[in-house]
Order: structure tokens, then C-alpha cells, then sequence
């Protein structure tokens, strides 16, 4: 009975012995560091608390150490995936097409939403006691955008107003503010009669006194993107890992709780062909907007 169960014992430490190391089995510290740019979305405490545990993520099931690059603006981003100092990061979509125009990124990878569907939203937020009830009450108003290079905070916003027949010269001012958060906070705030952002940040300061004026049509997600002269192995293992998440499983669910809201519930690949909808409004706004607008 000892030499079957010793015969037993030995056989399962073989097995064991035969399955693939784990990344984490490297120390993260000997690993080569990847920097991985992401455009600000939020303030620099929310976008930290938001986005290492997707950090810690990446470090521990792929051969790299990741490191979170945060970034004073949006064309700051663009500029450190350009230059190779991120060869990773997450855009938006005026961002990745501005990238791809200037230097050449490919995207990777998109996130899926809560109801497993590879697009986000754009909301026109105003205070929740607001006599603001529709678009054209908007005339004469005060309006804040976010970022000129934000899709969701100031290309689709201003697309959709440009559907109403109204233009920025309609507002009695307008600002575009450094990020969402800002946007959010101004309208509280009283310091502009309305503003839009992302359906995210919407939702996160819904209970605090908004309404939603308007939501718009479905928007693909917000791509990760690598540099065009990115080794196709960092690519890869950014995209095996990642793909490998499911929200479905409930250790999977667990992990991604504590991510940010936009990343919660796995990735599909991406393409440049997702975000040609985003270029085509980009030409469609006289005013222009985007690129088309700096």
C-alpha cells in the first residue's frame, strides 16, 4: 500500500511537472516593463484605482511587468505611442484614427459591455432640477465638452447637436474641460447649464443630482492599440490574456469587479474597419471636429 500510494504521489508530482510554468512563476521584478499608455478619461486617482488591477493582471499572466502611463492630456498619449515609450494603450476612437493618420497603430482588441456587445454611449447630462427638457432648450445655454480629441465627450455630442440644427454658436458659451469627470462636476455644480460625457461617468454621477438629456446611438468601443512596430509577441500575449477573461465564469467575475466599468466584462479583437463610422462623423460636422478641427 505504501509503494502504491508513493507510485500515486510520484505520478502527480510528474504531472504537475509537465504542465506549462506560469508566468508568475518569474519573479515580476525580472521581467522586461511595458508602459501602457491610457488616454485620461478621469482624474489621475480614479484612472489608477481603475486600470492596475487590469496592470496586475497583464504582469502576472504574460512574460511582461506592465506599468500604468497616465498622461496630462489626450495628445500627450498619442505622443508616447508614437514615440515607442508606451507601445500599448488604450484610445478612444477620434484618438486611434488621429494615430493611425500620423504614425500607424493597430488596434487589438475592443471591451464588450454588460450585455456582451462591443459598443458604449455618449450622454447629454444636465442637472437634475434643470428646466432644460430638450435639445433646442440647449440654445442660448452654457455647454461643456471634454477633451477636443474625445469621441464620446466632443465629437458625438457635437455630431448630435449638429443633427438638431444646433451649432456651437448657438450656446450662449461653451468650454471643453481635461476630462469627464470635469464635464460631470461642472454640470453639479452649476457651472454650466449642460454637458456630455461617456455613458460610464454618466451612470457613476447619476445619483448625485443628473438627468440624462440625451443618449446617443451605440458607439464601438474604445480600442487597445499597439504601435505598428510593436513585436507581434507583446501583441499576442496582450491578446491571449485578455481573450482568455470571461465574465460568465465566477472566479473570471470576481477579477474583473474591482476594473474599470468599460473593461469589466471581457474584450473581442478589433480592426481598423470598427472605427470608420467614428472618421465618417468626423467629416460630417462642417465646423469639424477631431482631427478636422486642430
Amino acid at each position: 500500500m505504501v509503494r502504491i500510494g508513493g507510485l500515486i504521489v510520484s505520478l502527480f508530482a510528474a504531472a504537475v511537472f509537465l504542465l506549462p510554468a506560469p508566468f508568475a512563476a518569474q519573479p515580476p521584478e525580472e521581467k522586461p516593463v511595458i508602459y501602457f499608455g491610457i488616454i485620461p478619461r478621469y482624474n489621475p486617482m480614479i484612472m489608477y484605482h481603475s486600470y492596475q488591477p487590469m496592470m496586475d493582471y497583464l504582469t502576472e499572466n504574460t512574460p511582461y511587468r506592465f506599468e500604468l502611463k497616465l498622461s496630462r492630456d489626450y495628445t500627450e498619449t498619442v505622443k508616447l505611442l508614437h514615440s515607442g515609450e508606451t507601445p500599448v494603450a488604450s484610445l478612444g476612437g477620434v484618438t486611434c484614427i488621429e494615430a493611425q493618420e500620423s504614425f500607424g497603430v493597430i488596434p487589438i482588441l475592443k471591451p464588450l459591455n454588460e450585455v456582451g456587445q462591443p459598443f458604449y454611449t455618449s450622454i447629454i447630462i444636465v442637472r437634475k432640477d434643470s428646466p432644460i427638457r430638450t435639445v433646442q432648450d440647449l440654445r442660448g445655454k452654457s455647454f461643456a465638452f471634454s477633451s477636443h480629441h474625445s469621441t464620446s465627450g466632443n465629437l458625438i455630442p457635437r455630431y448630435l447637436l449638429f443633427q438638431e440644427g444646433i451649432s456651437l454658436f448657438d450656446f450662449s458659451s461653451y468650454v471643453n474641460l481635461d476630462s469627464h469627470d470635469a464635464v460631470a462636476k461642472a454640470v453639479l455644480k452649476g457651472r454650466v447649464d449642460a454637458g456630455a460625457v461617456k455613458d460610464v461617468v454618466a451612470f457613476r454621477y447619476k445619483e448625485h443630482g443628473l438627468r440624462f438629456l440625451v443618449i446617443s446611438e451605440a458607439i464601438p468601443s474604445v480600442p487597445i492599440v499597439v504601435h505598428s512596430d510593436t513585436p507581434p509577441e507583446l501583441a499576442e500575449s496582450i491578446k491571449t490574456a485578455l481573450l482568455a477573461l470571461n465574465p460568465n465564469r465566477p472566479n473570471h467575475r470576481q477579477l474583473l469587479s474591482n476594473w474599470d466599468p468599460e473593461f469589466r466584462y471581457g474584450f473581442v479583437e478589433a480592426s481598423e474597419a470598427d472605427y470608420a463610422p467614428i472618421y465618417r462623423m468626423m467629416e460630417a460636422i462642417p465646423e469639424g471636429c477631431g482631427v478636422k478641427c486642430h
